[in-house]
């Protein structure tokens, strides 16, 4: 018998649920059609999770989290000049715009704005992802201050705050205006920001 078929199965789930809440929103996302999606039975999905909620849940902490990680934490937390590291995160989403990000929306933003209102354990998760990931920057404006790289009167936590916030806004307006080049336009000068941190 193959050990890792519940880990699969519950892989399976948590990658057709994430399809399913970023097309559909929480609220409005289906069981039944993440069923659809994955040929498996309401026991499977009830085996690993105990309800809609705990699924959306894992789905942030499971899913959202470790993409948010390995394109946005990891490459600022390990770089070495941390604001050129930003400004060329910056300047490769301004160049390489994922459709589905621009027609769709940022997951854990959308998230933000439909539970955080409405359910205190969404509330909380997601601010728990939104704050690791301020703090990433923060620590890596740190760094560049420390180096001397960054200007020193910089409060590093409140502008890596703006500057994840004006990120996600700019993904936000780009969903509502359905146009690549104006994401693009407000990623770079999100960018040209950052040079000015420079010290």
């Amino acid at each position: 018998m193959n050990t890792r078929q519940p880990d699969q199965t519950r892989q399976t789930i948590l990658a057709a649920a994430y399809a399913e809440i970023h097309r559909q929103g929480f609220q409005a996302a289906s069981l039944a059609r993440i069923l659809a999606d994955t040929s498996l039975t309401k026991g499977a999905l009830y085996h690993h999770f105990p309800d809609k909620k705990a699924l959306g849940l894992a789905v942030v902490e499971e899913v959202i989290r470790p993409e948010l990680t390995a394109a946005m934490l990891t490459p600022v937390a390990r770089a070495e000049h941390p604001l050129r590291a930003l400004q060329a995160l910056l300047e490769a989403k301004a160049q390489t715009a994922d459709e589905a990000l621009l027609t769709l929306g940022c997951p854990l933003n959308n998230l933000m704005q439909e539970m955080s209102p409405v359910d205190e354990d969404f509330r909380r998760q997601l601010n728990r992802l939104f704050t690791d990931w301020v703090a990433v920057v923060a620590e890596a404006l740190a760094r560049g201050q420390a180096a001397g790289e960054v200007r020193r009167d910089l409060d590093a936590r409140q502008t890596a705050y703006f500057v994840v916030s004006a990120l996600e806004g700019c993904i936000g307006m780009s969903k509502n205006t359905q146009s690549p080049a104006a994401f693009r336009g407000c990623a770079l000068q999100l960018a040209g920001f950052l040079e000015g941190l420079k010290a």
